[in-house]
């Protein structure tokens, strides 16, 4: 069984097992520049915002997500794996790489 993960800011969609992580099934899209970083949590450059489903999150570097952050959805995309379908926004760093263009205009669609 797979999921689907929509990326809000530019309104893209992905499937994701529940064995692989938020960031492995969004760099399967082939985008050049998603950055992943070192993909155990600790550098911080995959965060985002979960806004709507459910999901498991396993340990992260507080130095990126406090335990606040995580109360908020706000995780590192490596670092969670989905249990439903879900929809996220791309925070920090790695926002401009995945949005772009889209970042400057609120609804514009992506170039990809």
């Amino acid at each position: 069984m797979k999921f689907a993960v929509t990326i809000e800011d530019t309104s893209e969609r992905y499937d994701c097992a529940p064995d692989e992580s938020l960031l492995a099934g969004m760099v399967r899209l082939g985008r050049r520049g998603i950055p992943a970083g070192c993909c155990g949590g600790g550098c911080g450059v995959c965060k985002v915002e979960i806004i709507a489903g459910v999901f498991e999150a396993r340990a992260m570097s507080r130095d990126h997500v406090s335990a606040d952050d995580e109360a908020q959805g706000r995780v590192l995309a490596c670092r969670v794996y989905p249990r439903s379908d879900v929809s996220l926004r791309v925070l920090g760093k790695m926002h401009k790489t995945v949005c772009g263009k889209c970042s400057a205009t609120p609804g514009a669609q992506p170039a990809i």
